[in-house]
């Protein structure tokens, strides 16, 4: 997972982030609004991890603008706002979860990896969506129960889709997470891979958003 981490404090922040990156989740760690919103701006993260006091601003002025822009976006407030109202009101903008500080880091962990599985439908060996099965350790996939042979950059862009199920994911976060360096370099590289990708799974699955990207919706598209 890609985790944008949004918090002003140094010790916090740094601990956070490396307990994340130990469990194996590629971090960003900021410590302003201003360069959360940029980098929310190019669609790279799959759940963040929100502060509300913050030197130039609010974090519930963030949330709100996400969930006007971006619905579905998982959201975890870490706060050391911890009067009731508070909490329902952070919950009422639209998070997902509220952590009060001081907290545990296991626990944080445990709620990262809930939220995960509420939002993503990954277990943490598992992704499951519309027939596709992808199994992490073995690295196999079936699509309705039968088996599709995928080459390593095929299952990447793959598993990156349906990580983000719902959620344009750029080009370029494609090449950079699916294909090694001198694939990504040809200009239409990633068109071929996905190509055979869609032609291996079946149609209807993985959209094309022009200019953007590609995204696979969690619900069959309606015809």
């Amino acid at each position: 997972m890609k985790i944008l981490l949004i918090e002003d404090d140094l010790d916090l922040g740094n601990g956070v982030r490396i307990a994340l990156s130990d469990q194996g989740m590629d971090v960003v760690w900021v410590r302003q609004l201003t360069d959360a919103e940029a980098h929310l701006l190019t669609g790279g993260c799959d759940l963040v991890l929100l502060d509300l006091n913050l030197p130039d601003g609010d974090g519930l002025q963030l949330l709100a603008r996400l969930r006007r822009e971006r619905q579905s976006l998982p959201v975890l407030i870490l706060s050391a706002r911890d009067a009731l109202n508070d909490r329902l009101r952070g919950l009422d903008t639209g998070a997902d979860d509220y952590l009060v500080k001081p907290f545990e880091l296991a626990e944080l962990l445990s709620r990262v990896r809930a939220l995960a599985r509420r939002s993503y439908g990954f277990d943490g060996e598992t992704l499951e969506l519309r027939g596709i099965v992808l199994h992490v350790p073995t690295r196999r996939v079936t699509v309705h129960g039968k088996p599709v042979d995928l080459t390593a950059s095929e299952y990447e862009l793959l598993k990156t889709l349906l990580m983000r199920a719902d959620r344009v994911v750029t080009r370029r976060s494609l090449e950079e997470q699916a294909l090694p360096g001198s694939q990504a370099i040809a200009s239409n590289s990633l068109d071929v891979h996905m190509a055979n990708l869609r032609r291996k799974i079946g149609e209807g699955y993985v959209r094309t958003v022009r200019g953007v990207g590609y995204v696979i919706d969690q619900k069959e598209p309606s015809r």
